[in-house]
């Protein structure tokens, strides 16, 4: 897809969720993701008490697990390649628009209210909202384009790509780490294991989340464009990073892995709801799930890497604005849910029409 160059200043702003720059950083990071209303549900001040409390008791453990990349998160730099390689993209396909990326972080700098303060400054015609979560989630994309629509008071007309969880370009880049990485397992057999960030069932059940189901369709299509579905081959779903009490959706990523020992297979683990390599992938499914698989005796334990700059996933990202440049409101890049849900923006704001 190309789009009509027209002299437009476009302000294209990413949304992640942001990491600590240092082992000073990560208690007030943990501050603000358990302050969030979208992660602790209490009224104020409970739940700053509580974001204070439980930031406070994780800082030395969390802490440790930084540690082990260094100290902090490579999370921004990877988010800032992106960018940069999203800003050429559509430099070559809108060669007569001025075109800027900003990155909004959630929970860490740069902050969401810091970034619009600065796109105001840009003065766009056009903003377009993108976050770098393929599937919708009101813990992720909900709660970063609420606080955007919240605090940005600048100019230029709004759009927003709520999700896209099949787009085709996200899809062969997975594909293509699947594909690599059943080469390198060769004759040896192994189990696909498509591990998604975990949320509480509740939030399915009673918000109408539909993260679920759009985990499940990119898994199928990744499946589908890997050759699993044609070859029949292994392979499920499962959620890892579980925390609280809570009842999570499951299994967890460890009780797959211990599936896999018991059933005598190797696993290929394949991050499906991360675009970059972060510390979910490289401490909990690097470190802490390899830990937990040697002991089991799965072998092989082989990890697909995050798409971050493949040139299909940037390919998307460019697709995604440039649809969006030709529509108004919030939609999906892509096909989106299925079915119908209480959360889904774009559905929201179909049914407010």
């Amino acid at each position: 897809m190309t789009g009509i160059s027209t002299g437009r200043r476009i302000a294209v702003v990413l949304f992640n969720l942001g990491g600590p720059d240092d082992q000073a950083s990560v208690r007030p990071f943990l501050f603000n993701l358990f302050r969030d209303p979208a992660i602790i549900g209490l009224p104020q001040p409970f739940r700053t008490w509580l974001a204070g409390l439980i930031s406070s008791r994780r800082e030395v453990s969390a802490q440790a697990n930084y540690a082990l990349m260094g100290g902090g998160s490579p999370l921004l730099a990877e988010t800032r390649k992106q960018a940069a390689a999203l800003e050429q993209a559509l430099g070559g396909r809108l060669p007569g628009d001025t075109i800027r990326t900003f990155i909004a972080m959630r929970y860490w700098s740069p902050l969401t209210e810091q970034v619009a303060a600065e796109v105001a400054v840009f003065a766009p015609d056009e903003v377009v909202l993108l976050p770098l979560y393929p599937q919708f989630s009101t813990t992720t994309t909900q709660s970063s384009l609420k606080l955007w629509n919240e605090v940005y008071a600048g100019p230029g007309a709004r759009r927003t790509v709520c999700c896209y969880p099949q787009a085709s370009g996200w899809i062969e880049a997975q594909a293509d780490g699947v594909r690599a990485k059943l080469a390198e397992a060769g004759d040896r057999p192994v189990r696909v294991l498509f591990s998604a960030h975990g949320i509480p069932e509740s939030l399915v059940a009673k918000k109408g989340d539909p993260y679920q189901e759009q985990v499940e369709t990119t898994c199928a299509a990744i499946a589908a464009a890997a050759g699993l579905v044609e070859r029949e081959a292994d392979w499920t779903i499962c959620y890892q990073s579980r925390v609280g009490p809570m009842k999570w959706l499951g299994p967890s990523t460890p009780e797959a892995i211990a599936q896999a020992a018991g059933d005598g297979v190797g696993v290929v683990v394949t991050p499906v709801a991360f675009v970059s390599e972060h510390i979910e992938t490289l401490v909990e499914l690097d470190i802490e799930y390899a830990e937990l698989a040697h002991g089991l005796g799965v072998a092989p334990y082989l990890r697909a890497p995050a798409v971050g700059v493949a040139a299909p996933f940037i390919r998307t990202l460019a697709d995604a604005v440039l649809d969006a440049l030709s529509r108004d409101g919030v939609a999906p890049w892509g096909p989106g849910c299925r079915a119908a849900w209480k959360a889904c923006p774009s559905q929201c704001e179909r049914r407010a029409a």
